[in-house]
């Protein structure tokens, strides 16, 4: 049996502080004792515990374990204490040692500032139909000073004391979505109170604000494929890419791998076949018709058209619309993008080149005993999950 290793442990701390949060959060709720803000219960305090310095220092991860080990024994010792009586005293004594001796680390490295909307997440998920909306609200209220492509180099930008944030860059994709919420709404201020951007909340809707930051990511996730050939930071298949709209295979759509192909009338390479290894899904930009079923060919029989899914998915991958009939993609088990190919190679074999989404440390390790094709493909996007941090807490999932 292979023993849990430091990062393990991280991850399952991680966790478990998350949930207790969250759960505190809609315990206080469901006992009235929370306020509620844009729909959602509102975290009541100026800070909230947070894993980001766990995740650069593992020293200070062992410290916190370590101490979590110690409490664990101390409140041990004091169960003991209640039923043994004989020993109570020197039970009682070692309980007090142990809480009084226990090396926690400083608060401060542990927490992190907090608005009342810090765990609010948004109420249709990452969409197509989202990332198409806020595509128009962020052209109307934000490319004039953060761009088109998010890297704030504008000329009204430059001109201001302070700099717009690159949205294009990971950092985004880092910070927790209801916190991204707060600032949209709220604005912006720097150290010294002065603001450095203004609030939407008069001008924006809730559901435009939720809106923007699906927008945002799949617009930082497109620019990350322009600027360095990958995904900077993990990005998932949006809800309405056509994944869904096959009933016969949505059924068995929970936990599979799913490969969209992108069609369209106009392009004269043949559509390639049914798989079993995934769930394929072609998704047409238009009026495309599915080829007639042939004996020993296993064609793929489900077909989904949507402009928005066509639009949003354009802006993920970073190709233009024009250019994005023949591309196909494929996710984890997890609903993960982890690999792309190109219209220039969409008949070709698929391989590990293909991914764009992967730790690095992965990438140098053994790779003469891998096999190849889409095996090699499935085999390395498995052993290697997305582990992806946002908001100072790993998330296995979208």
């Amino acid at each position: 049996m292979n023993l849990l290793s430091l990062s393990d442990w991280i991850n399952l701390l991680l966790g478990a502080i998350q949930v207790l949060q969250d759960g505190f959060l809609h315990m206080l709720a469901a006992l009235g004792l929370a306020q509620t803000s844009h729909g959602q219960p509102a975290w009541p305090f100026a800070e909230r515990l947070s894993g980001d310095v766990l995740l650069i220092d593992r020293s200070i991860a062992r410290q916190l374990l370590s101490a979590l080990g110690f409490s664990v024994v101390a409140l041990l010792a004091l169960l003991i204490a209640l039923v043994w009586r004989r020993g109570r005293v020197v039970m009682l004594l070692a309980t007090i040692a142990i809480v009084f001796f226990t090396p926690w680390p400083d608060r401060h490295l542990l927490v992190a500032p907090a608005e009342p909307t810090s765990f609010h997440t948004s109420p249709t998920g990452f969409s197509v139909a989202a990332i198409v909306h806020g595509r128009q609200v962020y052209e109307q209220h934000c490319a004039s000073c953060h761009a088109v492509d998010g890297k704030g180099d504008t000329p009204l930008a430059l001109s201001l004391p302070v700099s717009p944030p690159n949205l294009a860059s990971g950092l985004l994709w880092r910070r927790a979505d209801g916190e991204l919420f707060w600032k949209i709404a709220y604005g912006a201020r720097d150290r010294h109170g002065a603001a450095t951007m203004p609030g939407f909340t008069r001008q924006l809707a809730d559901n435009d604000v939720w809106a923007l930051i699906d927008f945002m990511k799949a617009n930082a996730a497109g620019a990350s494929i322009r600027a360095i050939g990958s995904w900077d930071q993990p990005v998932a298949l949006p809800a309405g890419a056509g994944a869904d709209d096959c009933s016969k295979q949505a059924a068995h759509g929970g936990g599979q791998r799913v490969r969209v192909i992108l069609a369209s009338a106009r392009q004269s390479a043949a559509l390639p076949l049914d798989d079993p290894r995934l769930r394929s899904v072609i998704l047409a930009d238009g009026a495309l018709k599915l080829p007639a079923p042939q004996a020993g060919a296993p064609a793929i029989d489900c077909l989904s058209r949507s402009k928005d899914a066509w639009q949003a998915l354009s802006i993920i991958t970073g190709i233009d619309s024009d250019q994005l009939a023949g591309t196909q993609l494929l996710t984890d088990r997890d609903g993960w993008l982890r690999a792309r190919k190109l219209p220039a190679d969409s008949n070709g074999a698929w391989s590990e080149s293909d991914i764009l989404c992967r730790a690095p440390a992965y990438m140098e390790a053994g790779k003469s005993n891998k096999p190849g094709g889409l095996d090699g493909l499935i085999a390395a996007m498995d052993a290697e999950p997305v582990r992806f941090i946002k908001g100072g807490f790993v998330h296995a999932t979208p």
